[in-house]
């Protein structure tokens, strides 16, 4: 069958019933229908060891870091753990374009998949409303008198849709371009935002321009947190849904990890470790841009920390990285490794199994992961659902037995060009960092303003750990190449853009939406 097929045919429970399983009464959450809740809930009484899942570079075969976190999660559950799973939410634009969704695969997948890879419960719509809202406020401001002397705006609009041709727009009096939401500075602030309060002011500290004397203006000044506020009052609860095996899941916010910093809610995230044992989570594409930033961005905020990291690789991954020599292809999870080994976490190496992996390829690099002290499992979640990921659970519960004394990569307090520097040589293998005249001059900017002592979010490819998408394995000696640098103060961390990265994705040669239908029965097809 199908994923969307396997996920029709999941024997759901009530979602109050996942409600009850976790303690909560009529009282803590606002059902959706029959399968889907919100949770009001501030907080339980619980403290859950966080187990983080990231991956090696992704590649056009998927690596099923998700469907790793899912069936490690129903594992947990099946071992007698109390275990919550918490994931972002899919965007729409790759669920119509190349990627497709995100809620797993075969019997390792979260329902109802048609809803949460959609419209689910208008997160991403409220999100969009709240961005676009403030921006035509802004040039509202401006037709009515221009009050606050704006003489540049620095806020963009967004769209939950890859549209290239809104990459730059002609508007009245300057070119706009939008973003999509997933990399909107709304996204960000709603993801790293502890509490209501706390999402209202960081909505007002939004730099929406300057002024004619250079200084900042900021959302507050138009009087706008408010209007805000209310429109993201009710997707500020977490959403409560389920695996295929009635394991309970918090899905909410959904920030790339190219092109932001990558992980669901800290508000979901400290929800579910208060609510149970252990929380299973991920952070987006590879170790070099949703761990680093979970670490270095989402751990400072939350005062959190991983109690156990799985890094997922497979046969095809490793073979792709190494121009299809498998051994070769092993220097780029030995770069995944050292990153990770930097924050002095502990790990376990997951090898996601596909069908044509011969047991000599897994052999080879069960091998190679021993030989560097790493435990070891491999993962068959997709076709066996929880049993398939048994020896993960086991592997991953031996590691948290371990002192985990985690740590931070950079201190805040260094100076902006020391940060970007420290990441690209410890994360990048760069030797050298070269900066546009734009970025010279935001960093003085933000120097002499005292603004520079914020974590960093860097935004270049995935697909390599440098910035050239073509270098793949372990690339090293690289120059990195810092093209602009973005404070996003309402989010509290400065964006550094490299490469030729894109914050608005365009579609391929034949998007997912030419498979998605919907038939005469009403049902939907070609979601995967």
């Amino acid at each position: 069958m199908t994923d969307i097929e396997i996920s029709k045919n999941a024997k759901k429970l009530n979602i109050d019933e996942i409600a009850r399983k976790l303690g909560l009464t009529e009282n803590d959450y606002i059902l959706y229908g029959k399968d889907k809740a919100k949770i009001t809930l501030e907080k339980g009484t619980k403290k859950a060891k966080i187990i983080l899942v990231t991956a090696t570079n992704p590649t056009p075969y998927g690596e099923g870091k998700t469907t790793v976190s899912i069936g490690l999660g129903d594992a947990l559950n099946k071992l007698g753990k109390d275990v919550i799973v918490t994931l972002r939410q899919p965007s729409m634009g790759p669920v119509f374009g190349l990627k497709g969704g995100a809620t797993g695969g075969g019997y390792s997948q979260v329902v109802p998949m048609e809803d949460i890879n959609l419209h689910f419960t208008g997160d991403f719509h409220a999100i969009t409303s709240a961005n676009n809202l403030l921006a035509a406020a802004i040039d509202n401001h401006i037709e009515q008198g221009n009050k606050l002397q704006i003489k540049e705006v620095l806020f963009n609009r967004c769209l939950d849709v890859n549209d290239r041709e809104l990459r730059n727009v002609c508007l009245k009096n300057r070119t706009e371009s939008f973003q999509i939401t997933a990399a909107s500075e709304i996204m960000a602030l709603f993801c790293l935002a502890v509490d209501m309060q706390d999402l209202k002011k960081r909505l007002g500290d939004i730099i929406i321009g300057k002024n004619i004397n250079d200084e900042y203006v900021y959302a507050k000044d138009l009087n706008i947190e408010g209007s805000l506020a209310v429109l993201l009052k009710d997707a500020f609860y977490p959403n409560l849904v389920q695996t295929l095996e009635n394991t309970p899941v918090l899905i909410h916010g959904g920030p790339f990890a190219n092109i932001a910093h990558g992980c669901n809610s800290l508000r979901a995230t400290k929800l579910a470790s208060s609510l149970s044992d252990f929380v299973v989570t991920e952070a987006g594409f590879g170790s070099d841009l949703g761990a680093e930033k979970f670490f270095d961005i989402k751990c400072r905020v939350g005062n959190i920390k991983p109690d156990c990291i799985v890094l997922v690789t497979t046969v095809r991954a490793l073979k792709y990285n190494g121009n299809g020599d498998l051994v070769k292809g092993l220097d780029n999870l030995e770069a995944h490794l050292e990153h990770l080994q930097l924050n002095n976490t502990n790990i376990v190496v997951c090898l996601n199994h596909f069908a044509d992996d011969t047991e000599e390829e897994i052999k080879i690099v069960e091998d190679y992961i021993t030989s560097k002290n790493v435990l070891f499992a491999v993962n068959d979640a997709y076709l066996n659902g929880s049993n398939g990921a048994i020896s993960l659970a086991k592997e991953v519960l031996s590691s948290l037995q371990y002192d985990n004394e985690f740590k931070f990569l950079y201190d805040l307090d260094m100076d902006l060009k020391e940060k970007i520097r420290i990441l690209a040589k410890k994360i990048y293998h760069a030797n050298k960092v070269e900066y546009t005249p734009q970025a010279l001059k935001n960093i003085e900017e933000l120097e002499q303003k005292k603004l520079g002592n914020l974590p960093i979010c860097v935004a270049k490819t995935q697909y390599s750990i440098s910035e050239d998408s073509k270098k793949l394995g372990n690339p090293k000696n690289n120059t990195i190449h810092v093209r602009d640098v973005k404070l996003y103060n309402g989010a509290k961390f400065i964006t550094i853009i490299i490469g030729n990265i894109l914050t608005m994705p365009g579609l391929p040669t034949h998007p997912n939406y030419e498979k998605i239908n919907l038939t005469k029965d009403n049902q939907i097809v070609g979601i995967s």
